[in-house]
């Protein structure tokens, strides 16, 4: 998980904290000490955390906080909100042009994920209500179209591409197209190279001036940590970037790279890929990935996600049916969908207040979630709808439909039988109000 490393140091340094109660301004000294240790094995750049450390030290020794009821507390409120303040504080969206289309232009070197990031990016834009138009220019890397292709097909978005042309008069004609067709927003792949070269900037700057993007986004890849800040200096001193995507934030990374790109280069981060699924794009929110660097959760992210991968429907008949105690594994099997469906578990449950879990068991949650699915699908309909029909015989037989053993079939329905018990609750007043604020219509 992105951030892991420097999410488990620093919570140590804080437990310690919180347990000497009054501090000293020797003790704050100390934890920072420990902090600036943690963000430079992150991979932060050098005088990033300096100045961080710093800026939290000034604030941190006032004599509010020492003489504090909280002082743990206010220090980690101080650490919190120096932290949003470093990578910018607020979300900076996309801006739109009042003239159509929107021209986006994608850069970055190769294998920073460019080509599916502007997939991605499409899909987020198509789920706006946009009209998007995706343009190959990366006309040097062998299958590069075709990738585009793909992947384009994949989100259902059109692709614009005229071979091994020149770049400048395909992004001209794309642009005669999606004034034509009634496109709103074009994005440009451009070429990338394995490292920065002055070919490779010199078609950029032809591109940018040809078609005076709106908006010029790096892909930069956030497994590279200091190369990456590296990397976006040196394509904004030459191009101008408007914000940067960071990719690969799902992975073992140290995370250095997102806290250290807004205050090297002055650019913000607009977007993070959590995964290599193509709606695993996320609007960067500084305060949120503050929050879940120091352990306090991201539960706006949690909600969006959720409200984006409820079906309404489906959601009030369930309540109608929990109220009458109907629920069904069938029921079951749906919630499961929706959960994987918001992504990894381990990212899901990672953005719940107070719940820590490491990728071992998070893989071993969706192998478990994976055996229960395969265990309900090798059920008949009306074993799904009364289980209390499921004899010894019926048992071996799922057992045997789902690759699992009977052991792992009487597992289940005793978690079914306890979550139906459960569901009993719901079915009063205050079960009522629950279900409301967990967001199911009023029944």
């Amino acid at each position: 998980m992105a951030f892991e490393g420097l999410s488990e140091k620093l919570n140590s340094v804080f437990k310690k904290l919180k347990l000497r109660g009054k501090l000293k301004e020797s003790d704050i000294k100390e934890v920072m000490r420990e902090v600036r240790l943690a963000l430079l094995e992150a991979d932060v750049n050098y005088k990033v955390a300096k100045d961080f450390v710093a800026a939290v030290s000034a604030k941190a020794v006032g004599a509010e906080v020492l003489e504090s009821l909280t002082p743990a507390q206010q220090v980690i409120k101080i650490v919190n909100d120096e932290m949003t303040a470093l990578m910018g504080s607020e979300n900076v969206r996309i801006r739109f042009s009042s003239k159509l289309p929107t021209i986006i232009m994608m850069c970055g070197l190769q294998g920073s994920g460019k080509t599916t990031h502007c997939a991605k990016l499409a899909k987020h834009f198509k789920g706006l209500g946009k009209r998007p138009l995706l343009v190959a220019c990366d006309v040097y890397r062998p299958a590069a179209i075709k990738q585009l292709q793909v992947v384009g097909e994949q989100v259902g978005v059109p692709v614009f591409e005229m071979g091994q042309g020149n770049p400048v008069e395909i992004v001209k004609k794309a642009i005669m197209r999606a004034k034509d067709h009634g496109d709103d927003i074009v994005i440009i792949d451009t070429a990338g190279r394995l490292h920065i070269d002055e070919e490779l900037m010199a078609e950029l700057e032809n591109i940018k001036s040809t078609v005076s993007p709106h908006e010029i986004l790096l892909v930069v890849d956030a497994m590279t940590g200091q190369d990456a800040v590296n990397v976006a200096k040196s394509f904004d001193e030459r191009l101008g970037i408007d914000g940067v995507i960071l990719t690969k934030c799902d992975g073992d990374t140290r995370g250095g790279a997102a806290l250290s790109v807004r205050a090297v280069t002055g650019k913000p981060i607009k977007f993070v890929g959590m995964g290599e699924k193509l709606d695993q794009l996320e609007p960067f929110y500084p305060d949120r990935m503050a929050s879940r660097i120091l352990g306090m959760g991201d539960m706006m992210t949690l909600i969006e996600k959720a409200q984006s991968n409820v079906d309404e429907k489906k959601a009030e008949q369930l309540a109608q049916r929990m109220k009458k105690n109907q629920f069904t594994l069938t029921d079951l099997l749906d919630q499961m969908k929706q959960l994987q469906g918001m992504g990894p578990l381990g990212q899901v449950l990672g953005m719940i207040p107070g719940v820590k879990i490491n990728d071992e068991d998070a893989q071993r949650g969706e192998k478990e979630m994976k055996k229960m699915e395969a265990i309900i699908f090798s059920m008949t309909p009306a074993e799904r709808d009364k289980p209390s029909i499921i004899d010894p015989k019926r048992k071996r037989r799922i057992a045997a439909g789902s690759g699992t053993r009977v052991e792992d079939v009487n597992r289940v329905l005793r978690q079914f039988e306890q979550m139906q018990k459960m569901m009993k609750q719901f079915s009063g007043k205050k079960g009522h109000k629950m279900l409301n604020k967990m967001g199911f219509p009023p029944m």
